[in-house]
């Protein structure tokens, strides 16, 4: 037993040690707010972690009525009974007092308090206004990655069939929409081939772009403790910053930005040189090898070296670990989603699979991985920009059977073009086609990219926003109706991680005020729209959230992911179920592609894929003269210099990220006391080499500027490569003085303000780290430490080190030469965590070692 562990200074907690193929030891972390101790916790509710895409299990403390604390849960797959700090500490946000208690609407220029009734009232009327004299296309959601399965398949339904608009997308487009990309662009369909598992069976793991240390800290601790065990799997990791991961990878790639395409040809290039390829396994499962062999056949390690800045040598390195490795597993997430050729560097990835062979088998897989609780789900429901159960909106037997489960007629459901994404929309409204926008638990105003222009579209009169959401966020602010939702432990639901787990969330205690859950909302607006199916029925049949899962449940049978074999009474006090499950696999499906490629036949396949450079869609015709079998698809990509490069006025590159303690644009992070301390105000990371050649030191206030925009922050000195600025996505406005952002008085301090309206032509990702940007002094810090924890990837540079896996090219030096020296490591883990913090937060974390 590990007592009053400090999880702030040490969040990924004491190790558990365990060898390759054997089961990962339980430990049970435990915290209860101050006072509380367990025996006086009158109930604990069941539930699943809401701050992060582990799908981590946890109970729920409920002592009068209140949430007083969570432990994980001992016999889920994924956590083991471990908890990571947002885990841990993020539940207080809930019992917030500026949570939103009633609704609000917008009277002469200012947002007032009003009943349901008037709110309510004021959405249906401008609804139909705009249905009369503007049709369906007048009408845009953007929703989350936060909610409910149940939610978003009530949302999905009465978007495309209820108002029978195109425009619904998630902010799941900012953060995975590459993942699902990219398995359809080489499996013809979304869903994880791997499974968390296979952490335990792997003797290689590459990450690229993950910084699964801060992002999915619960697998950073199964991966330490396979490390620390016997038979330890090595480790690749392709990233620009010495995260937690590069510093115990045996292999650590720090390529320039935007150049993850010509690195992983290098990869390819050099397995199938030294024929390290399965060549059984492509010609039973794949089309396109010969192209890919074609396509690479000159980007040898040297040729890359060049553009990435990465020595040769270590490239060469890296190949030899990826192709001799008996098992290995390979996750992608940000670092590859939000940069420069985003979904043909993804596709690469799986091309390392497919050549290799590595699918389908223990510790073999791939996790094109998820940034959100809940993303999954929007995919799946059809909340995301696709048709649900993993439709194919172009195959006109998908909308019809979607419509048979809807009961209306196939051409109601929008299916004439491709649904809209985020982006577009977003621009359709400040063009003004879209003339009313429902934003639900997402904040825009601070996570879209090029701020000033989101907060004018945001603005305009004639555009009608409505937000539902928990507090008065940067974007609730600019809209002109804002309905209080409840969240996570106030509302039942279920929901779907990374690896295609499905957990149960049970209320656990009433929301405060007046708040209602998403569910009830939707349900609300429907039958105030007295929607109706081709029949005169209503169109939205069920009426709660048990009901909402055997309608989706029904929409879901004969697809990828089918949930038929799933029930409330069978997820509820248990570990979660992975779908597809079904009558023939009641336990659910570990791995998929175990003995075939399943759908990527013409006739059942989700996509019929994009040409990786420009995104336009494939037809059916194309899709069959190349994939008639039904195979996976070997795609290969050419490297294509990025949209925009440092010059003389813009030396540097910009790359925004998260940090381990904080979640999206902080509106529950901040509101818990340990995590807000840990992380409590933005700053920019800069190389030791840049600070110097510039005369900046630790803590100085800094301004980063872009031709869009500037934002001001402490600097902390870490081993990032050379030529690189990383700033933390997550701070916005609401808790400044001014609270709405700059042009109020508030210094910028977003990330977003300097970040460019661009995206990747197949996934339609925002690139949020391919700016070039400029560095200056503000004022002197004379002394001070940058708010910046020292626990992660932002531990300030150790004196003497240099990074090991750059060339070394700074952005004001203009030289580049190869380097072997150790980089920075900041802090050991067991020494972790920032000194002078007095705020470690009161109460206790326990973990249990059985």
């Amino acid at each position: 037993m590990d007592a009053s562990v400090d999880r702030i200074a040490r969040p990924w907690g004491s190790r558990t040690p365990y060898g390759r193929h054997e089961p990962w030891p339980v430990r049970v972390d435990t915290y209860l707010e101050e006072g509380v101790e367990p025996g006086s916790v009158q109930r604990w509710v069941q539930a699943a972690s809401i701050l992060h895409s582990d799908g981590d299990a946890m109970d729920i403390a409920v002592v009068d009525g209140r949430m007083a604390g969570v432990r994980g849960r001992a016999d889920d797959r994924v956590n083991h009974g471990r908890l990571g700090p947002k885990d841990l500490f993020g539940w207080q946000a809930n019992a917030s007092p500026d949570r939103l208690t009633r609704p609000l609407v917008r009277r002469d220029g200012h947002l007032t308090g009003c009943d349901w009734a008037t709110a309510m009232d004021r959405i249906v009327a401008r609804s139909r206004e705009l249905l009369e004299k503007r049709g369906p296309g007048a009408i845009g959601f953007y929703t989350t990655g936060q909610l409910f399965l149940e939610e978003y398949y009530t949302l999905a339904l009465l978007a495309r069939a209820g108002i029978g608009t195109p425009h619904l997308d998630g902010n799941t487009r900012l953060c995975t929409a590459t993942a699902s990309e990219a398995l359809k662009e080489s499996f013809g369909c979304d869903g994880q081939p791997g499974s968390y598992d296979d952490l335990d069976h792997a003797d290689a793991i590459a990450l690229f772009g993950h910084n699964i240390a801060e992002t999915q800290p619960v697998q950073w601790m199964r991966v330490l403790d396979r490390l620390g065990g016997p038979d330890p799997p090595r480790l690749v990791c392709v990233d620009p910053r010495p995260t937690r991961v590069a510093r115990t990878a045996a292999v650590h790639l720090a390529p320039r930005l935007g150049t993850n395409v010509a690195l992983l040809n290098a990869l390819l290039h050099e397995i199938i040189r030294t024929d390290r390829v399965d060549h059984a396994y492509i010609a039973a499962h794949t089309v396109g090898y010969e192209e890919l062999v074609s396509r690479v056949k000159e980007c040898t390690p040297e040729w890359a070296a060049a553009i990435c800045d990465v020595p040769a040598a270590r490239i060469g390195e890296a190949a030899e670990v990826l192709g001799t490795a008996d098992r290995l597993l390979s996750t992608v997430l940000q670092g590859v989603y939000q940069s420069h050729q985003a979904t043909a560097a993804a596709v690469q990835v799986n091309n390392l699979h497919l050549i290799r062979g590595m699918l389908g088998r223990p510790g073999a897989g791939v996790l094109q991985m998820n940034g959100q609780p809940t993303a999954q789900n929007t995919r799946e429901c059809g909340a995301d920009g696709n048709l649900p159960g993993f439709r194919n909106w172009q195959n006109d037997s998908h909308v019809a059977d979607l419509a048979r489960v809807w009961n209306v007629d196939p051409r109601t459901i929008p299916h004439y073009a491709p649904p809209t994404h985020a982006m577009q929309m977003f621009r359709y409204a400040e063009q003004g086609s879209i003339r009313m926008l429902w934003i639900n638990g997402t904040n825009p105003a601070v996570s879209l990219p090029d701020l000033s222009r989101v907060r004018s579209i945001l603005s305009q009169d004639r555009l009608f926003v409505i937000v539902q959401d928990l507090f008065l966020t940067e974007t609730a602010q600019l809209a002109d109706v804002v309905l209080p939702a409840a969240t996570w432990g106030e509302k039942t639901g279920t929901f779907t991680n990374a690896d295609r787990t499905v957990h149960l969330s049970d209320k656990a205690v009433e929301p405060p005020g007046e708040a209602k859950p998403d569910l009830d909302i939707f349900l609300d607006y429907a039958a105030r729209m007295d929607f109706r199916d081709k029949d005169g029925g209503p169109l939205v049949t069920w009426h709660d959230p048990e009901s909402a899962f055997e309608a989706w449940k029904r929409c879901s049978a004969g697809r990828p992911c089918d949930y038929t074999g799933l029930t409330y009474d069978r997820l509820r006090g248990r570990s979660g179920i992975q779908w597809p499950c079904t009558e023939q696999t009641p336990e659910g499906t570990e791995r998929l592609y175990t003995d075939t490629i399943d759908w990527a036949h013409p006739d059942v396949c989700e996509s019929y894929g994009k040409d990786l450079v420009t995104g336009a869609a494939d037809d059916a015709v194309e899709y069959c003269s190349l994939n008639p079998d039904g195979k996976a698809m070997i795609k290969a990509a050419s490297y294509l210099p990025p949209h925009e490069t440092p010059d003389a006025a813009y030396p540097f590159q910009l790359t925004t990220g998260r940090t381990l303690y904080h979640f999206h644009t902080r509106t529950k992070t901040a509101r818990a006391p340990q995590l807000n301390a840990a992380a409590p105000e933005v700053w920019v990371e800069v190389s030791a080499a840049d600070a110097a050649a510039l005369g900046l030191d630790e803590g100085d206030l800094v301004e980063v500027t872009t031709p869009r925009g500037a934002l001001r922050g402490r600097l902390r000195t870490t081993g990032i490569r050379p030529g690189l600025l990383f700033v933390p996505f997550h701070y916005g406005y609401w808790d400044t003085e001014a609270g709405h952002g700059p042009g109020d008085g508030t210094p910028a301090r977003a990330a977003n303000e300097t970040t460019i309206t661009d995206w990747d032509p197949v996934s339609k990702q925002p690139l949020f780290k391919t700016a070039a940007a400029a560095l200056r002094l503000v004022e002197r810090g004379n002394g001070r430490s940058a708010p910046a924890p020292t626990t992660t990837a932002s531990a300030p540079f150790r004196a003497g080190a240099v990074p090991s896996t750059t060339g070394g090219t700074s952005a004001l030096a203009g030289q580049a030469g190869d380097t072997d020296g150790e980089e920075g490591e900041g802090n050991k883990e067991d020494e972790d965590g920032r000194e002078d913090r007095e705020d470690r937060g009161k109460g206790q974390v326990e973990g249990d070692s059985e």
